[in-house]
């Protein structure tokens, strides 16, 4: 039987990759790359060139990448109890290969001798920055240590690599753990029709009557968001916020926080291998920020300054909920008030635009948009192989040449891993043989799925989230850098990375992109203006508790990763957090960071901060747009070659110097979230 990960493909033919295949397939590839890397040693190492070195290296990964891609996001879209086995079985293996790779000394000398030779000082910007990162990437592997403190890298890494896969299993596993079964519709009073004809999809899923209430994000959020009856929120906030713990309806039977413990211990330890301080100083290693100070005084400086508004937002909440009859407002009625209020204050609910954002009014608006700011054409197409019938597959073309592909993956369902992501399922680069190999992207979201007939409606909140992993998905498409180690998202700094997909958010708010995303699903009509105007009007609700929000998880990560073995727990570290910067306290049975994948199984390990860090980067270039108008050929372009074109080949700061003509301001961000000072 032919093994589908062996071959050559343009596209992965999803369907056919079974569990059976993936870790022979694995085994085969590490082999021939660990042969492949001896042979071309032995002509590389004492006189090295870059097709001879860096090319050669990258058609290996390619190959490895090319198998293990099209796993690893099948592993996250359409996890199943074999796949899982198959995938976990190899990340022992992946990681003892690129520890082996960074640990390599004649390879590292061979890079080292590259970026000394006469040859490197005519090499392109995107050439030396590799070298550079290369060379920083052997250190941060350990290649300086003695042998026994690499074998204990080694370990590590490999530790981690099992511990973070086993996080997101248990968090898969204690959310899909969870239902309840409704069979009176009176107890779903005040929720959406669209809201109850999706539970009741659920419920016919699994051969029941009535309604079936999950943990998966759409559900839950209709409940904490309309559900009348706050015992009902209360039992859903209640199993939410308790998932993969010690707490809860399903206390201890998935709890990560034994795994959070191991995987900080051994992330401080890897630290000080490598001569850090801390882990969170490891983590700038590599990224835009200069210190830890830096950072910490960036979230504190934005905490100051956000938490009178936030304390206002609370304050006129509990007024509210008080006169609505709630007098001791608490974390599963936070949602329930807020919207209320929302709808009193603005006369709009998330709800009720709902109609006016179908999926592919959006979509062709969206594409729209990209079309007249970066010059570039995006069409669907047909016939190509795939994990799931939802999943759609477009082109994006310039002046009718080919760019790239990205696929979508929109709607949440079982067996699919929560939240929001990209994934560069392959990277532009000049192949050795001299043949352009274009970008492909993955793009998945959560959304909630179609019922009855109509097509799927999304809310704001959801438009904008689809915006922001297009913007994603746009850096890694738009490349046009031909080195592999940094086209597209490739090489970018972590805390730099975010700033195409929230800048792409901006349009989802202006007049002149609403006009082209949102149409009425039955009539095609237009967003009525006072609708516009009570969004528009809307849009800064409360934005002072959503900003401390986000500093608490930002502050939370960052000193959490900076102090662990001090004697305090996770929880410690959390309530201090806490202490200093949240208005609202959960209660003491919330396990937040049990489910907290960003930082224990997503990458963002004391690098959340990156979110309001690249926010300011964000905000400061849509400023322009705002200066020149928004929908500006020139200023898009602008952008498309000093940012989204260059990939990770130059430092982020100077891309965006390029950009702008100046360093960023964090005025922009202040002002957009209304909280500046004029705004108070």
């Amino acid at each position: 039987m032919s093994n589908p990960l062996l071959q050559d493909f343009d596209l992965p033919p999803y369907s056919q990759i079974k569990p059976e295949h993936v870790e022979p397939a694995i085994d085969q590839i590490l082999a021939d790359n660990r042969a492949a890397i001896a042979a071309l040693l032995e002509t590389q190492q004492s006189n090295p060139s870059w097709s001879g070195l860096v090319l050669a290296l990258d058609e290996l990964n390619a190959r490895l990448g090319r198998a293990w891609s099209p796993v690893s996001h099948l592993n996250a879209v359409c996890n199943s109890a074999e796949l899982r086995a198959a995938y976990e079985a190899c990340l022992p293996k992946l990681s003892e290969f690129w520890t082996e790779m960074g640990q390599n000394k004649p390879l590292f000398e061979a890079y080292d001798a590259l970026a000394k030779s006469p040859a490197a000082a005519g090499f392109e910007v995107a050439q030396k920055t590799i070298l550079e990162h290369a060379l920083r990437d052997f250190r941060l592997s350990g290649i300086d240590l003695p042998p026994a403190e690499q074998q204990r890298y080694g370990e590590i890494q490999m530790k981690l690599s099992e511990l973070t896969s086993r996080f997101s299993n248990q968090l898969l596993d204690a959310t899909q753990a969870w239902t309840k079964h409704i069979t009176d519709e009176a107890q779903l009073a005040g929720l959406p029709d669209s809201a109850k004809a999706q539970m009741a999809q659920a419920a016919k899923a699994k051969e029941l009557d009535g309604w079936l209430i999950s943990l998966e994000f759409p559900s839950y959020y209709a409940v904490m968001t309309y559900a009348d009856d706050r015992a009902l929120r209360e039992e859903l906030y209640a199993a939410y916020c308790t998932r993969a713990s010690d707490q809860g309806p399903n206390a201890g039977q998935f709890d990560n926080g034994p795994l959070m413990e191991q995987i900080l211990d051994l992330r401080q330890e890897l630290a000080r291998l490598l001569g850090f301080a801390h882990y969170s100083e490891l983590s700038l290693a590599s990224k835009m920020a200069e210190n830890t100070e830096q950072v910490l005084h960036f979230l504190r400086d934005l905490a100051v300054r956000s938490k009178p508004f936030a304390q206002r937002d609370l304050q006129e909440l509990k007024a509210f909920a008080a006169e609505q009859g709630c007098a001791d407002l608490q974390s599963w009625d936070v949602g329930y008030y807020s919207e209320k209020l929302r709808q009193q204050r603005y006369s709009i609910s998330q709800e009720q635009v709902r109609a006016w954002f179908p999926i592919d009014k959006v979509l062709s608006g969206l594409f729209a948009i990209v079309q007249k700011l970066y010059g570039i054409e995006i069409a669907e197409l047909q016939d190509f192989d795939t994990w799931h019938p939802d999943v759609r597959l477009f082109e994006i073309r310039e002046n009718g040449q080919h760019v790239g592909r990205f696929f979508f993956d929109l709607y949440a369902r079982a067996n699919k891993r929560g939240g929001a992501w990209i994934d560069g399922a392959r990277d532009k680069r000049r192949a050795a043989d001299g043949s352009l190999i274009s970008p492909v992207a993955n793009l998945v979201c959560n959304f909630t799925p179609a019922v009855e007939g109509q097509p799927a409606l999304l809310t704001h909140d959801e438009v904008t989230t689809l915006f922001h992993e297009f913007g994603h998905g746009l850096h890694h498409l738009l490349t046009r850098i031909e080195h592999a180690g940094v086209s597209g998202i490739n090489g970018v700094a972590w805390d730099a990375v975010e700033l195409p997909s929230q800048f792409m958010e901006n349009w989802c708010w202006e007049p002149e992109g609403l006009a082209l995303i949102s149409g009425h699903f039955e009539t095609g009509d237009p967003l009525p203006k006072d609708l516009l105007d009570k969004m528009l009007a809307a849009k800064n609700f409360q934005s002072g508790l959503m900003m401390v929000r986000q500093l608490e998880f930002s502050l939370f990560d960052f000193e959490l990763h900076a102090t662990h073995g001090d004697g305090r727990s996770v929880l410690d570290v959390l309530e201090g957090i806490r202490d200093e910067v949240a208005v609202i306290r959960p209660p003491a049975f919330n396990r937040f960071a049990n489910s907290f994948a960003h930082i224990f199984a997503g990458g963002y390990a004391a690098g959340y901060y990156s979110y309001k860090w690249a926010e300011v980067l964000s905000a400061d270039a849509f400023s322009l747009f705002e200066e020149q108008g928004v929908l500006n050929p020139e200023t898009g372009r602008a952008f498309r070659e000093a940012i989204l074109a260059r990939g990770g080949s130059q430092e982020a700061m100077c891309l965006f110097v390029d950009f702008r003509g100046r360093e960023p301001s964090i005025d922009a961000l202040l002002r957009h979230s209304g909280l500046s000072e004029e705004a108070a």
